[in-house]
């Protein structure tokens, strides 16, 4: 009797698993240095994103619903992806790290917005950006943005 439930179970079992879709993780550098030079050798702009990653809710959902989606990969590979992180827990990042974010910040997002999405070219010369989300699921408007400074 066993094996006839565990027979009929099985492709019960086999189509659940074929709705799975696994995101592999994008990468993020954190490092602005490194990410003008990567942006030079690949010939790309630079995706600065800025956020507040343990205290703004439109930083977290933006990340949710777009950043981390296979909708947002198709972009990843256009850019260099340059994360900037202002956290209120300073644990989550390192004395250096958070201070070059915040220089990071002072350059670029002069008005703290965020989160806030900034394109600037292999030189560091800013070409557009975009802040804010309303946290609807909504991203038209972010890939509109996006379209527009790919190479």
């Amino acid at each position: 009797m066993k094996k006839i439930i565990v027979l009929l179970l099985f492709p019960i079992l086999l189509s659940a698993q074929g709705d799975v879709i696994t995101k592999e993780k994008t990468d993020w550098i954190t490092n602005y240095d490194q990410a003008i030079k990567l942006a030079k050798k690949e010939k790309k702009n630079i995706l600065m994103f800025f956020t507040g990653s343990d205290w703004c809710p439109p930083c977290i959902a933006l990340k949710r619903d777009f950043l981390e989606t296979s909708a947002f990969d198709v972009y990843a590979n256009e850019y260099i992806l340059l994360y900037i992180d202002i956290p209120r827990n300073k644990d989550l990042l390192t004395a250096d790290q958070l201070k070059s974010n915040k220089e990071l910040a002072a350059k670029y997002n002069k008005r703290g917005s965020v989160p806030m999405l900034k394109v600037v070219n292999k030189e560091g010369n800013e070409l557009g950006e975009m802040s804010g989300y309303s946290m609807n699921g909504e991203i038209k408007y972010h890939t509109k943005f996006l379209e527009k400074y790919k190479k």
